[in-house]
């Protein structure tokens, strides 16, 4: 047993006392890299899609599939994860799950053709959602006070720059070229990194789960997956298929398969019972606003990173090394604006994730006049400013918002409060890939890549608007 980790068998989760589980520097170090990893395998695979293209003959409805198959598992089983992690413990479902995602990417890096990436992609995803939401509930269980404040500083700052590391890193692996491996090299790095991470695992992190652990609600679990499903998929592989009749008849579904899901959650939860997502969690004023706020920044947030992918390397004629480095400036400021947001959310409550959204507005505006104006001769570095503004005013907004929400939910429910809000937050990226991505990809042959973008993020500036709105509707306090 480390001297990180401290357990007694006959502590519950939410005791108080000396001998409560306990999460040490080396097991919270542990637990976000198993937090990164699925984030940056949503986003690695962006700047390696031309180079999959030409290997795998795919074409446009088979890489998005690549793209959007991992993002719509995921965020259907993460609150199912979530749950599981609460009944058979936290710690054993990350290990499944961490030993999936490292399998399920070796696979993906041996896909001999564009139909076994997919289904490899999938599977990734299903692992995906096996682990991440492990790491949250572990955090929510075994810290507390400035512990649990910086743990999930640091969760936000790492979840969140993971998105454009996983860009960075996908540029590097694809132009080294590893041993002729190519785009391969983006999948299989995982599998040493998860070896890493299930060694650490199995050593630093505390068991945890919930002390009144119950059956999982079947009922709900299946109608939440049909009206995600019936969402995402039609939106993710409707434009490059050509709308046919099969993604119409889908998105007729959603609204009566996402009303049926709440009308069964409500009734389980009037008879004593425990739903899958527990309609009074959603009747917690620092839940509900912080989840309003966190859909409008990840429908942006995941459209805007697919489009800059496109852009850099089909519009500006960067490759994927220089595609990727071009990002380094806001993973750097997300990082520092992550750090610091905690800080002013305890100064100045909930204006000061307000000042973020704003920061992350000026930013965009000052890329996309870049775009409009610089568009001709615009190298990797040309677009460092609007990247870094942006990037620190996204650091300074998303982990207040996520304490904001984590801090209403009990933490026997930490597992589901945690799968809840990242569901949020996964399937309106993907919902973002889906809709501002299509957008952009519509307009492009008409309008030309430098008008087309401009439009695309004239468009995700209303998502900022909203965002600015909803951060005033967050708790005063923000401690």
């Amino acid at each position: 047993m480390s001297s990180n980790t401290h357990i007694s068998t006959n502590a519950s989760v939410g005791s108080t006392t000396p001998t409560s589980p306990t999460l040490g520097t080396s097991g919270l170090i542990t637990v976000l890299i198993g937090g990164a990893l699925p984030m940056v395998d949503f986003f690695i695979v962006n700047v390696a899609l031309p180079t999959i293209d030409h290997d795998l003959h795919a074409g446009p409805a088979l890489l998005e599939m690549v793209v959007g198959g991992y993002g719509v598992a995921y965020a259907v089983l993460l609150v199912l994860g979530g749950r599981l992690g609460d009944m058979v413990g936290r710690r054993r479902l990350f290990l499944w799950g961490t030993a999936a995602f490292g399998v399920t990417s070796v696979a993906c890096g041996l896909a001999p053709d564009a139909w076994t990436l997919v289904v490899a992609r999938i599977a990734q995803g299903a692992a995906s959602a096996l682990m991440l939401p492990q790491v949250l509930a572990t955090i929510q269980a075994t810290t507390r006070g400035s512990r649990r404040t910086r743990a999930l500083s640091l969760y936000s700052a790492t979840a969140g720059a993971a998105s454009a590391v996983g860009q960075v890193l996908g540029g590097v692996l694809v132009s080294a070229d590893i041993a002729g491996t190519g785009w391969r090299s983006i999948f299989l790095v995982n599998a040493p990194l998860s070896a890493v991470a299930l060694v650490m695992a199995f050593r630093l992190i505390p068991e945890t789960r919930s002390e009144h652990p119950t059956r999982v609600d079947g009922a709900g679990t299946v109608l939440l997956s049909v009206a995600l499903v019936s969402l995402l998929l039609p939106l993710t592989e409707g434009r490059s298929t050509g709308w046919p009749v099969w993604s119409w008849v889908l998105l007729a579904v959603f609204p009566f398969a996402a009303a049926a899901f709440w009308a069964v959650e409500r009734r389980l939860e009037a008879a004593g019972r425990t739903p899958l997502v527990p309609p009074s969690l959603l009747r917690v004023p620092a839940v509900r606003s912080g989840l309003a706020l966190l859909v409008p920044f990840s429908l942006g947030w995941g459209g805007y990173m697919f489009v800059l992918a496109v852009v850099f390397q089909e519009g500006l004629g960067l490759g994927p090394l220089a595609a990727g480095l071009a990002l380094v400036p806001m993973c750097v400021t997300f990082f520092v604006g992550s750090l610091a947001g905690p800080r002013l959310g305890a100064r100045f409550g909930r204006y000061a994730v307000t000042a973020g959204a704003l920061v992350q507005g000026a930013g965009l505006l000052a890329l996309t006049a870049t775009f409009f104006w610089g568009w001709d001769g615009l190298g990797p570095w040309g677009t460092t400013a609007g990247l870094a503004v942006q990037g620190l005013g996204q650091g300074m907004l998303l982990p207040p918002t996520q304490r904001a929400v984590l801090g209403g939910v009990p933490v026997a429910q930490a597992g589901v409060g945690g799968g809840v809000m990242v569901t949020t937050q996964q399937s309106f990226m993907a919902l973002g890939v889906a809709t501002l991505g299509s957008l952009f990809l519509s307009l492009a042959p008409s309008m030309g890549m430098r008008d087309a973008v401009v439009t695309t993020f004239g468009v995700q500036l209303v998502a900022v608007a909203a965002t600015v709105v909803l951060s005033l509707r967050l708790p005063r306090a923000m401690h």
